[in-house]
């Protein structure tokens, strides 16, 4: 890989790492702190579709810059990042907001089906950022 691609990929690397871990360690918790429940859920569903979508965005372009460079395992494993975060986006999202919409209407299981999606989605989350962690370290050695 030439310098320049592989310096680009170290530090789109780090910045996917760092947005992440701003946002799930404290964006999200403080949007919940400092706003009113109903103000805050409303704003969280209208950044998370934005936060899967740049995501994913960066994700691919990683994958192709690591498939460029003959980082073929760690490409397959970004591009494997950014189709969940394309999933997240358009699948998961949109049923985690039509539970919590249930929840409101009182429908009796929602609130179970709410909590298993959202559940899926943290932890489909955790493991694409301990991903692109074992991705960076793999590429900086």
């Amino acid at each position: 890989m030439t310098t320049y691609l592989f310096n680009t990929n170290i530090v789109l690397c780090a910045l996917i790492l760092g947005g992440m871990v701003f946002y799930v360690t404290f964006m999200a918790p403080l949007i919940f702190i400092k706003l009113p429940a109903p103000t805050a859920g409303e704003f969280i569903r209208e950044v998370f579709p934005w936060y899967f979508l740049v995501f994913a965005v960066l994700t691919l372009l990683s994958a192709i810059l690591l498939f460029i460079g003959a980082f073929q395992w760690q490409s397959a494993v970004m591009l494997i990042c950014a189709v969940f975060f394309i999933f997240s986006r358009q699948w998961l999202m949109p049923k985690i907001n039509d539970y919590r919409i249930a929840i409101q209407d009182g429908e009796s299981d929602a609130k179970i089906k709410f909590k298993n999606f959202h559940r899926l989605s943290v932890a489909i989350n955790y493991i694409q950022l301990i991903a692109i962690f074992i991705i960076f370290i793999a590429i900086i050695n």
